[in-house]
């Protein structure tokens, strides 16, 4: 077949893959610095018909977590695009809120969503250092400078304090979801105690609108003949060419071993 130069040119779909744990400044994580970028080409290049993200996160920093989905929401309304979120192994938690930046959202039959909770985790080591003989000496300018030390006795009045704190967050985080999903949650009073969904199950509390995949969906909404553009983070390039400094790689080993210790909470 020849090329027609006056032929309509197919229509584009812009597909953005948000993977990983969410931090801020890790190599190998997902964050608002570094995925912002993506974002913006994704929305602006092309004139896209819509964006499609590809999820795939077991959650982490709710700052950056409302970051990159604030910036999606923004980049949408900008640009009058529509977004729509296609959830892989797991949109939990974070990776929950940036599902929800989406005007739907999609999953496997597989897939566990939802985890719509605040969690703190830590270590008491006061009595490991006690069985060395080490004295831990702190002093500060302020009484609540030293809350939560981890080589002290836990002092119920810094739970307190770390209880209030954690829920402010969890009302942030289901404010966003009922403004986002809206009249589509159920009223299961599971929703918001971080509990987790799968496939149609997420559907069916209204966390998700229902089990589709990423090609055929987007075919189905915009025409057989959409083409994908597909953006992500690069790689740095040494890391593209398996060099790269000492600090680097341990960097990326902290990142990879904190995202596999929260994929693991949800069996994966």
């Amino acid at each position: 077949m020849r090329w027609n130069p006056f032929a309509a040119p197919k229509p584009i779909v812009a597909v953005v893959r948000l993977s990983g744990a969410i931090a801020q400044g890790t190599r190998g994580t997902l964050n608002d610095a570094g995925i912002g970028p993506v974002l913006e080409r994704a929305f602006a290049k092309g004139k896209p018909k819509a964006v499609a993200l590809q999820i795939n996160s077991p959650g982490g920093s709710p700052v950056q977590s409302s970051l990159i989905g604030a910036r999606i929401r923004r980049l949408s309304e900008k640009h009058g695009v529509p977004v729509h979120a296609f959830v892989e192994d797991v949109a939990a938690s974070g990776g929950y809120w940036l599902a929800c930046a989406a005007d739907d959202i999609w999953t496997d039959a597989s897939s566990i969503t939802g985890s719509i909770g605040v969690i703190s985790a830590g270590f008491g080591l006061e009595g490991l250092i006690g069985r060395y003989g080490i004295e831990r000496r702190v002093h500060t300018a302020g009484e609540s400078k030293s809350k939560l030390d981890p080589f002290r006795p836990e002092d119920p009045q810094d739970v307190a304090r770390l209880r209030e704190l954690l829920e402010q967050i969890h009302q942030s985080f289901i404010a966003h979801v009922k403004a986002r999903r809206g009249a589509r949650l159920s009223d299961d009073p599971r929703l918001f105690t971080g509990e987790i969904w799968v496939g149609e199950t997420a559907h069916a509390v209204g966390l998700t609108d229902g089990v589709a995949h990423l090609e055929p969906k987007m075919r189905a909404l915009y025409g057989k003949d959409i083409r994908f553009r597909r953006y992500g983070q690069r790689r740095p390039f040494l890391r593209r060419f398996g060099a790269g400094l000492a600090d680097g790689a341990a960097g990326r080993l902290d990142a990879m071993l904190a995202e596999r210790a929260m994929l693991a909470r949800f069996g994966l």
